[in-house]
């Protein structure tokens, strides 16, 4: 009998212990939720926090705030992000940097896997391949020949340090086999007056950037860095269709929680985050800046980020760059 006591008193001690974080997720959202976003308001992750935020608002029943972290190559808001406590009230959204910095940078202070719970894989944005309109080229190959017969012009524009622009003109100068000078500036909008200006002839740069600019006709869209064509501009073909087999590029991502946050809370924010994009005026939102929205479980964006890792790790090696 006192074994049987003492059992139940254990079973029951179990039960306690367990309570709290499952009564804590079954409550949640009690107050404010968070979202960082790592970049200056105004980009692709941003309008998406901001756009999906206003929804998830509405849904959970909660002020839902959204707290621009830039600098430092996107790593001082997802370092931010990484040291919050994983109690779901401060979640983020990462872009492509968020695969390639731990390639690039020897002390980051957090790993893109393990300091962080995958919640939902949002977007992928495609890159352009945009020119200065007086260049003579209209296809890629014509750009690469363009190129070698002017390698003092041969200035290609990147969004600096860490960036998807600057990876893909990487994979961009090794698969042409011709030599290029990349200049890196402090984001999208800042590349853009050279290029605008013919200081730089190409910025490889992301759709929702340098639309406005292609549809204003000040600089001339000669291919798209994904496999398949966008359909923001649908009459410009792929990199892969002008001969450059399996050049795929964009900048993607998705909501994140700092590692160890409850399951049941991440489910929680996957299912709601997963309705609100699939809401016809988010879709309508997003699609028209050229952002491709995505969706699923945690599990399959987590797929995703070690797919990107394994691409960006090899094309840093590949292209011989040294971490700072």
């Amino acid at each position: 009998m006192q074994f049987t006591s003492l059992s139940r008193r254990l079973a029951l001690s179990a039960l306690l212990a367990l309570a709290p974080p499952l009564a804590s997720a079954q409550a949640y959202p009690t107050r404010a939720i968070k979202i960082i976003v790592p970049a200056p308001p105004g980009g692709a992750i941003d309008m998406i926090a901001r756009v999906v935020g206003d929804k998830l608002a509405s849904s959970m029943g909660q002020p839902v705030i959204v707290d621009n972290r830039p600098g430092a190559s996107n790593n001082l808001g997802t370092d931010v992000l990484a040291k919050s406590a994983p109690d779901g009230y401060t979640i983020g959204i990462v872009g492509g940097s968020h695969n390639i910095n731990k390639f690039l940078f020897k002390n980051l202070g957090w790993d893109p896997e393990k300091s962080f719970e995958p919640i939902v894989y949002t977007h992928v944005v495609p890159l352009v391949f945009a020119i200065h309109p007086q260049i003579p080229a209209k296809t890629l190959p014509e750009f690469v020949a363009w190129m070698k017969a002017n390698p003092d012009k041969a200035k290609v524009a990147t969004s600096g340090r860490g960036s998807a622009q600057e990876m893909a003109a990487e994979m961009f100068r090794m698969a042409a086999g011709t030599d290029m000078l990349l200049v890196p500036y402090k984001g999208s909008s800042a590349a853009h007056p050279d290029l605008l200006g013919g200081r730089t002839a190409l910025f490889i740069d992301t759709i929702s950037a340098i639309l406005p600019q292609v549809k204003g006709g000040n600089v001339r869209a000669i291919a798209v860095s994904t496999l398949k064509r966008t359909s923001a501009l649908p009459d410009v073909p792929t990199a892969n269709e002008q001969g450059f087999k399996g050049y795929d590029a964009n900048t993607n991502g998705g909501f994140l929680a700092p590692a160890e946050t409850p399951k049941a809370i991440v489910a929680r924010l996957n299912t709601e985050i997963n309705a609100a994009l699939k809401l016809p005026d988010v879709r309508a939102k997003l699609e028209a800046a050229g952002i491709e929205i995505q969706g699923g479980t945690p599990q399959e964006y987590a797929a995703v980020i070690k797919s990107d890792l394994a691409k960006w790790g090899k094309v840093v090696k590949e292209a011989a760059i040294q971490p700072e």
